[in-house]
C-alpha cells in the first residue's frame, strides 16, 4: 500500500507520454505476493525488493526483470492533538516507545523491521502487550487518527495524506528503516516487452518528481 499513490501518479505520467493503459490494483503486500503465487493473471507486480526476489526465486516473475524503483523511509506519527515526542536520536526514540501507551505498526516491511529493532533494544517483551498491528491494507495512520494507538510507525508515503495525525519525522539515521520498492514482470504475462518499457520509465529521471511528491526518493538519490 505504500506505493499506491506514487504508482497512480507514475501511471498517469506514463500514459500522458503515450504509454499503454495500465490498471493498478493496490492491496497489502502479503496479499499481493500470495495472489501472484496463486497464478492470478497479472502482468506486473510491485513489492518490497526482497519480496520480489522471493517471487523470482520461485519462478513467479521473469528472472532478471526486477527493477528497483523507489526508496521509502519509515516515519513516526502521533494524534494531531498530542505533544510530539523527541525522536531525534536512537535513545530518544527508544524512550518514546517505552513511554507510549500503545504502538501501531504494519504487516509490511517497516513493521517487521520495527519488531527486529525492539528485539535489538531488548524491550520487545516489555512492550509486547502495547503493540497493535494494523490489518493488511489498513493504514497505521488511521489507528493513530482515531486514538487507537499513541505512536504509529509506517512508511512516510502512507502517512502524509492521513487527516487527524501529525508526522513527527522519519527515524534517526542510526536506526532508519528504509525500504526499496521494485517492480518485476510476472512470469505468465503476454505483455513482457510493454511491462519492461513501463518499468524503465518508472526508474527514469522523469519519474523522480512524482516520487518525491509522495514522500519517496529515487533509488540512488
Amino acid at each position: 500500500m505504500a506505493t499506491r499513490q506514487v504508482l497512480a501518479d507514475l501511471v498517469q505520467a506514463w500514459q500522458a507520454q503515450g504509454g499503454e493503459p495500465v490498471d493498478i490494483e493496490s492491496v497489502g503486500g502479503v496479499d499481493a505476493a500470495q495472489r501472484v503465487r496463486n497464478g492470478e493473471a497479472f502482468d506486473v507486480v510491485f513489492l518490497a525488493a526482497n519480496a520480489i526476489q522471493n517471487l523470482s526465486n520461485a519462478g513467479h516473475v521473469l528472472a532478471g526483470s526486477q527493477v528497483d524503483l523507489m526508496l521509502s523511509s519509515t516515519a513516526v506519527a502521533v494524534p494531531a492533538s498530542a505533544k510530539a515526542p523527541d525522536i531525534s536520536t536512537e535513545e530518544a526514540l527508544r524512550q518514546a516507545v517505552m513511554n507510549a501507551s500503545a504502538i501501531g505498526y504494519s504487516t509490511g516491511p517497516s513493521g517487521l523491521a520495527l519488531l527486529q529493532l525492539l528485539e535489538r533494544w531488548g524491550i520487545a517483551a516489555q512492550v509486547q502487550s502495547r503493540m497493535v498491528q494494523a490489518r493488511p491494507g489498513v493504514p497505521v495512520g488511521s489507528l493513530v487518527a482515531r486514538g487507537a494507538v499513541a505512536l504509529g510507525f509506517q512508511q512516510l508515503s502512507e502517512l502524509i495524506h492521513v487527516p487527524g495525525i501529525q508526522i513527527v519525522g522519519t527515524l534517526p539515521q542510526a536506526v532508519a528503516i528504509d525500504t526499496v520498492f521494485s517492480g518485476a514482470v510476472v512470469a505468465t504475462t503476454q505483455h513482457a516487452e510493454t511491462v519492461q518499457r513501463l518499468l524503465a520509465f518508472m526508474a527514469s529521471p522523469a519519474a523522480t518528481e512524482a516520487k518525491q511528491r509522495q514522500g519517496m526518493a529515487a533509488v540512488g538519490g
